[in-house]
């Protein structure tokens, strides 16, 4: 059995290390945050692994999460490498979405094999992502040798890898990190938009609310089943350009300038299911007047 040493004990690295814990693949061994109550809590939680007051006491382990906010993985990672705890051989990894394996480079230059992965999930609550974590989507990204263990803990914990290219990781987190916040927290900014319009016609805040989610989570099927291309209804795909007009005359001003970018990049997603007066009429129509 292989062993984990958790550095972080939030939501992410609680729920990650009860998961490979229950596993039945890997044990857990230390957990380390700055704060000994959360560590001592995260330890009670997972009912396992010993606390380590500092650093230099955890243990030594095959695999090390570093489940700490982006800003402190790179001082962190450095405060590891000078208490010369982790073993040469050893796989680390950080969970930032946003940032690659070179954060953890002080580590490496001691022959750690070192990556990011990132679980595309979210942990707003541990006990409810270790139940429901099964099938999620993790990105990998770093040493060969690294990505090939991450792979196998990812399948422990029931999800599926996802691997970006080596070469620019850092601009590749980016990029990837960018897209699925576009993805999710677009999608809820949208969704409060669109339960503010519904009020405006006189829909109740339950009701809205209820309508808003349904037909997005029928689109977000469709998207899953045939892409987006194909998965793209509306006035705009039909070329009605009146109806545009419409909600343009009855949408509050404030919400123009994103009705009005929305609607042209859903122009140029309908493409050719567009003909060439379609596409004139409606990009003059959405065009932000200078």
């Amino acid at each position: 059995m292989l062993t984990l040493n958790l550095l972080g004990a939030g939501r992410l690295g609680k729920s990650i290390a009860q998961l490979a814990q229950q596993s039945g693949r890997y044990a857990l061994a230390g957990i380390y945050s700055r704060s000994l109550v959360s560590s001592t809590a995260a330890c009670e939680w997972i009912g396992a692994g010993q606390v380590a007051a500092q650093l230099s006491a955890l243990p030594p382990a095959d695999l090390w999460l570093l489940a700490v906010p982006d800003g402190a993985i790179a001082s962190v990672a450095a405060e590891l490498a000078q208490a010369g705890v982790v073993n040469a051989g050893a796989v680390v990894f950080h969970a930032s979405g946003a940032l690659a394996a070179d954060q953890l480079a002080p580590l490496a230059a001691q022959g750690a094999h070192c990556a990011s992965w990132h679980p595309a999930f979210s942990f707003a609550d541990p006990a409810r992502a270790v139940a429901t974590f099964a099938g999620s989507f993790c990105t990998l990204e770093g040493a060969p040798a690294a990505l090939s263990a991450l792979d196998m803990f990812t399948q422990a914990l029931g999800g599926q890898s996802i691997y970006l290219p080596a070469a620019d990781g850092a601009q590749r987190k980016q990029a990837y990190h960018a897209a699925l916040s576009m993805a999710s927290n677009f999608q809820v900014t949208l969704a409060a938009l669109a339960q503010q319009v519904a009020a405006q016609a006189g829909l109740d805040q339950p009701v809205a609310q209820a309508l808003i989610a349904s037909l997005m989570q029928q689109t977000l099927h469709n998207i899953a089943a045939l892409g987006p291309a194909a998965a793209l209804t509306g006035p705009i795909v039909r070329g009605d350009h009146r109806t545009v007009a419409a909600h343009l005359a009855v949408l509050p001003q404030p919400l123009h300038p994103v009705y009005r970018e929305l609607g042209l990049q859903t122009v140029a997603l309908a493409g050719e299911r567009l003909s060439a007066a379609q596409h004139a009429a409606l990009r003059q129509l959405l065009q932000v007047a200078s």
